[in-house]
């Protein structure tokens, strides 16, 4: 249980969310990264002794305060909360309004948030879920920059803010923090039973739920999670890198873009690709600045074979893949940019056809001959952006054959809401 505590009144009045912990807390870290891709401005206060403590908190030690402290702009304290009791205390869980929707749309990535938008829009009772924060992986991206109509780039996390605002100005209804575990489809409506133990129920669905960073697959892997080992851009991080060597694996634009905003902050930035080159998998603008940028070097057909350290990463090992030659180098952070897999684990047990990847298949590339799919049960052939059940539709990079940019993905979200509403005409 969260606890609690007010501060004096007579204690500074403050419009931030202040966040105070220990520099090697996973728990901080996962606050720190949700804050951030929240767009919610906080403070990052280090406590790293016992005067620490009695200076910023008023508490005589670091061994009697649960750690890390979330402080409101209110001035309540919550003591080593879940992200599930911040995202509470900022007014951000909430519970379904209707027993049945129109639409709903699971994952508020580019795609499900462009759905969004245009679903409700159009006067569709839409219902947006996401399990954790709005944005998906393009929300962890310091600085997207070929997005048309941002001539400067914007923040992953900013573009996502300010789609949620534009869909709920539309009067969508978002379910932050809510996943959904397992869906059946019949009578025309697909039910989904939530984590919660609750039961959503819509005439139609679209699926964007994107993919999960790859994990590199080493022996003591969680040891460092999120202690020195982060998957993903960990924009959040960038500001604590002062004159570190930082590290990140991966050749793909997001890669690119956490080694440009690293590189503001840290002495050094490496980049690890398995590749000879960079030209196949990253944006020829960023290439050039990479390039030109005289603190980021790129290590071409290397990969990370061993992580070292005790309560948190300390070294990494670095193996050639073309001579096998190997080297330990010093570093307490390591990001990790390397593709995904996709969130599809809900349909195994449905007839929603996979790809080999667990890719959902979608369109055309669902016919045979010509033919749909034995599971298929209507005359017409699937919608493009339909799966292999009327009325469940993909967007994004949870689609077979999709192109993985954010752009791409906004474009299926609203060709996805248009084709959702044809199948929700032949069904009325």
């Amino acid at each position: 249980m969260t606890q609690l505590k007010n501060l004096d009144s007579s204690q500074v009045n403050q419009k931030k969310v202040r966040l105070y912990g220990q520099p090697d807390s996973a728990q901080a870290y996962e606050i720190r990264d949700f804050l951030n891709r929240t767009v919610v401005e906080f403070d990052w206060v280090a406590l790293t002794c016992d005067a620490d403590c009695n200076r910023e908190l008023g508490l005589p030690s670091l061994s009697n305060v649960r750690l890390p402290v979330v402080e409101l702009p209110d001035r309540t304290q919550l003591f080593a909360p879940t992200i599930h009791e911040i995202a509470q205390h900022l007014g951000w869980v909430t519970q379904p309004k209707f027993k049945e929707y129109d639409v709903s749309i699971y994952g508020a990535g580019p795609a499900g948030l462009s759905a969004a938008v245009y679903a409700a829009s159009e006067g569709l009772r839409t219902v947006l879920v996401e399990r954790h924060a709005v944005g998906g992986q393009a929300g962890t991206s310091s600085l997207i920059e070929n997005y048309m109509g941002f001539p400067e780039g914007i923040s992953g996390a900013n573009l996502a803010e300010r789609a949620r605002q534009q869909a709920v100005k539309f009067g969508i209804e978002l379910l932050l923090l809510r996943e959904g575990m397992k869906s059946e489809f019949k009578n025309n409506r697909i039910y989904t039973d939530m984590a919660d133990g609750s039961k959503m129920i819509a005439r139609a669905n679209i699926c964007a739920t994107g993919v999960e960073y790859r994990r590199l697959n080493l022996p003591n892997e969680d040891q460092f999670l999120k202690v020195g080992l982060f998957y993903g851009a960990g924009a959040s991080e960038a500001p604590m890198c002062q004159d570190e060597h930082v590290f990140i694996v991966g050749g793909g634009n997001s890669a690119g873009q956490a080694a440009m905003y690293f590189s503001r902050y840290a002495r050094k930035v490496t980049i690890l690709v398995r590749g000879n080159n960079l030209a196949a998998t990253l944006s020829h603008y960023l290439i050039n600045r990479i390039t030109n940028t005289s603190n980021i070097e790129v290590l071409f057909q290397s990969q990370v074979t061993k992580l070292i350290g005790d309560t948190s990463l300390r070294q990494i090992e670095i193996t050639n893949c073309s001579d096998g030659g190997v080297q330990q180098i010093d570093t307490g952070r390591l990001f990790v940019c390397i593709g995904g897999a996709p969130n599809t684990e809900w349909a195994k047990d449905t007839n929603i056809i996979r790809d080999r990847s667990g890719y959902l298949i979608t369109g055309s590339d669902l016919l045979k001959d010509g033919r749909p799919p034995q599971c298929w049960t209507l005359e017409r052939d699937p919608f493009f952006l339909e799966t292999s059940v009327p009325g469940s539709f993909a967007a994004g990079d949870v689609r077979h054959g999709s192109v993985k940019r954010v752009a791409s993905a906004v474009g299926e979200g609203a060709m996805a809401v248009t084709f959702a509403h044809k199948y929700l005409e032949e069904t009325a």
